[in-house]
């Protein structure tokens, strides 16, 4: 179920579904806090180099939700002992889980409410790993404004470590159709 309120209506909102879901409303209204400033920026107000970003720590918890979200069970993101094992001596975070920073500010922040996607390339440059504060940016590279079409830089980082690197092309939201 997705709630469509305004944002000061949210916990009113939750509160007539049960306590789970008033319980899990909270976490998410305390998580959307970091997510500032949210909403939709139309085509027609974007420019080149316009940027927002998003930073997140990557838990234990977040890896085993995105598990079985994905259903990628995969004994590197989960089994610590497999993992020392591998080239990575270690766990690590899922890499779409953090790509999914950066649809979390496209979605979010930049340009927002609204926003399709329409294509995401990806380039893993190191691992994330439990415990790390990652940081998403996502920054207007290119506009086509009669077609809507929006190209994105986007990249995470721990740290001054790039972890992910890519582009994303995305059909914005416009005043004049939405």
């Amino acid at each position: 179920m997705i709630l469509r309120v305004p944002p000061h209506s949210r916990m009113r909102a939750l509160r007539g579904m049960g306590s789970r879901t008033l319980s899990l409303g909270r976490k998410m209204l305390d998580s959307m806090r970091d997510n500032l400033p949210r909403g939709t920026i139309c085509i027609e107000d974007l420019e080149i180099g316009l940027a927002r970003s998003v930073s997140k720590t990557i838990s234990d918890a977040d890896i085993a939700a995105f598990a079985e979200i994905s259903t990628d069970h995969n004994p590197v993101h989960l089994d610590e002992d497999y993992a020392q094992d591998t080239i990575f001596a270690g766990r690590i975070a899922h890499g779409m889980l953090t790509a999914s920073l950066i649809s979390a500010v496209i979605g979010e922040q930049l340009p927002g409410h609204g926003t399709v996607y329409l294509g995401q390339s990806l380039k893993f440059m190191a691992p994330v790993r439990p415990g790390d504060r990652v940081e998403a940016q996502v920054s207007v590279q290119a506009i086509d404004y009669a077609r809507r079409r929006v190209t994105l830089d986007c990249r995470c980082l721990v740290g001054d470590t790039v972890v992910l690197k890519g582009e994303a092309l995305v059909l914005a939201p416009s005043r004049k159709f939405d």
